[in-house]
């Protein structure tokens, strides 16, 4: 596991990274406030994780 994040890493992937670890925060803050809000922001959070992790084995145009 740690390899296959220094190899995302190598790539320049750190913004995907940072966009999925702050969701990860983000949906753990959500699941600590609780109500609507709490659901909100996990979903969001989620949302955020999924984006970030999508965007880390997209495949680049660079010319």
């Amino acid at each position: 596991m740690k390899m296959m994040v220094e190899e995302m890493v190598q790539k320049g992937n750190t913004t995907s990274l940072a966009v999925a670890g702050l969701g990860l925060v983000v949906a753990g803050i959500g699941r600590i406030v609780g109500g609507n809000l709490g659901a909100g922001l996990t979903g969001f959070g989620l949302a955020h994780v999924v984006l970030g992790l999508a965007d880390m084995f997209r495949t680049s145009n660079r010319s």
